[in-house]
């Protein structure tokens, strides 16, 4: 039978199991929607393409699966490259299929043209601009099974009007032929060599310690290194995108490294003479000053992509491999135990936990935004997916909620994006039923995509903005205070914002935290009720994040 491109790619994805789709249309892909129409597959309707890329990416991120948006030519296209670029960054299985002017209009100027692919090229794994409808039989699982390959990733697909409106000869046998998207189970078994150096580095070492980030953010590649993990009794530092992965009230997990990390994880890393670094990729906001990064320690880096291998930190032993392959083989081997001196060292954390610990408000500041943090901890328990927007608000989540389950964390690691937490809640919540999803966000970084609280209403979803305002752009303030001698630039919102009013408009309930005797009732209650809310704090702007390594310092010279 005859079908149209258009036909061809909605069949594709229904072949690939996908449920929902997000996007906004337009004249170029006009040809998709219309496919689209008589489809299973749901279309949420973005109010931005930002957004629907945002919401995307939070399906993707929440499941683990390969999530799909759509947007037009043009200015779709530029403000879906945003969203792609941030799944590029934290390796999250993102597929964009954009429309195009017809391919005899590429190259003039045409009506809402650009040049997609050249654009696309930096922020994916592979870009397609395809120019036969044929074409599309073998583009689609290619693009498909290329986001979730290796180091999963972002993948483009453009396609022009008329390749859309295009027809092609199709039938059960080609589909059977040309569309295979299995993953392909076959693993190379560890060299024996390698691993007897691996035991004696573990045996040679008395002060180790597991670095692990979102290379290991897979359901069983968590469950596999909790295991190895209790089976070592190793101490554990993590990544801003491995939170969760090692369950934060574990005795040895001493917390994230870095930038805004724990002193005591900084310090610890100080004295290691192994780190086990897993899944992670030696970011400058882990590492501080590079050279002085672990000075004492030998490396063992394992990770998928071979390029983050050696890059900025050289390993004294290293392994490209799938993290959850690797973390399944390793526990069939017998592996040492250094009892006398591991004790030591276990000691030695626990007391660097005591004197080293992130500081605390008093109790009775229940309305100071780290009590605040813990209570939605306390609250919600193992039962919560939070995100974050980027700023204050996002560091400060990360060190003080109290993550317990691999993937309760989504946050904007590599590219940093303000206005990531609300689509990115939207998308999480459409694919995690039965859970709240918690987005907590600033004042400056809501009102990057606050267009999609419409779309929030519309879908009814069990959502809670919980919104610090401190009339700021939180971080930057920090930064002009501690190294531009206060001089304060274009960091401050001239005229307040009643965010309450503005959620309400569309419809959703809004409340604002200022009895500090019922904060926690009133967070109780808020998240017992079916579908969205919006919650504001009012946060000094004068409030740090703390401790803090200065830009181009070693971790160890952390201001707190």
């Amino acid at each position: 039978m005859e079908i149209s491109g258009a036909e061809l790619i909605i069949r594709f994805l229904e072949y690939a199991g996908v449920e929902t789709v997000t996007g906004i249309p337009g004249g170029a892909s006009l040809p998709i929607y219309d496919a689209l129409h008589g489809s299973k597959i749901r279309h949420i309707l973005a109010k931005h393409e930002q957004g629907a890329g945002f919401i995307a990416g939070g399906m993707a991120r929440a499941s683990g699966k390969p999530a799909v948006c759509l947007a037009s030519s043009g200015p779709g296209v530029t403000n879906l490259i945003t969203a792609v670029a941030d799944a590029k960054m934290d390796s999250v299985p993102l597929i964009a299929i954009t429309g195009q002017v017809p391919v005899s209009l590429i190259g003039t100027d045409a009506f809402q043209e650009i040049d997609t692919l050249s654009l696309s090229i930096p922020i994916t794994k592979r870009s397609y601009l395809v120019k036969r409808t044929e074409d599309l039989i073998t583009i689609l699982p290619q693009a498909w099974i290329t986001s979730t390959e290796g180091r999963p990733g972002p993948v483009w697909i453009d396609v022009p009007k008329d390749v859309a409106s295009g027809k092609v000869e199709w039938d059960r046998d080609k589909e059977s032929k040309y569309w295979n998207i299995q993953k392909n189970e076959t693993t190379k078994k560890l060299d024996p060599f390698w691993i007897e150096r691996f035991r004696a580095m573990i045996a040679e070492s008395s002060k180790p310690i597991f670095y692990i980030g979102g290379g290991l953010n897979r359901p069983l590649s968590a469950e596999l290194f909790r295991i190895l993990q209790e089976r070592l009794t190793f101490p554990v530092v993590s990544t801003l995108m491995g939170l969760g992965i090692c369950e934060d009230q574990n005795p040895l997990f001493i917390g994230m490294l870095g930038m805004h990390g724990s002193r005591a994880s900084n310090m610890a890393l100080e004295e290691t003479d192994l780190l086990i670094a897993l899944g992670v990729r030696f970011d400058d906001r882990a590492t501080g000053k590079l050279s002085e990064f672990s000075p004492n320690a030998k490396i063992i880096h394992v990770d998928i992509d071979a390029t983050e291998i050696g890059k900025m930190k050289n390993p004294n032993l290293f392994l490209k491999h799938d993290a959850e392959d690797f973390l399944r083989q390793i526990l069939e081997v017998k592996l040492p135990q250094r009892t006398a001196s591991l004790e030591e060292w276990k000691d030695r954390i626990a007391t660097l936990k005591v004197l080293y610990g992130l500081p605390f408000p008093d109790e009775k500041n229940a309305l100071h935004p780290f009590s605040v943090i813990r209570n939605v901890s306390e609250i919600l328990r193992d039962q919560a997916i939070v995100t974050t927007d980027v700023g204050q608000h996002q560091m400060w989540v990360a060190q003080y909620y109290s993550f317990q389950t691999q993937g309760s964390l989504l946050t904007s690691g590599g590219l940093g994006t303000m206005g990531f937490g609300l689509p990115t809640a939207i998308g999480a919540s459409l694919v995690s039923p039965g859970k709240r999803v918690v987005c907590v966000s600033g004042d400056g970084s809501i009102l990057m995509n606050i267009q999609e609280l419409d779309t929030l209403r519309e879908l009814n979803l069990d959502v809670t903005i919980l919104l610090m305002n401190n009339g700021h752009l939180g971080l930057v303030r920090q930064q002009q205070e501690l190294f531009f001698s206060s001089r304060f630039s274009a960091s401050r919102f001239v005229t307040p914002t009643n965010f309450t009013k503005i959620a309400s408009s569309f419809g959703i309930p809004s409340y604002e935290l200022k009895e500090e005797s019922s904060a926690y009732e009133l967070l109780s209650e808020v998240f017992s009720k079916k579908g969205p809310s919006f919650v504001v704090l009012r946060v000094s702007p004068e409030l740090h994040v703390l401790p803090m390594v200065p830009p181009g310092k070693a971790n160890r010279e952390m201001i707190h």
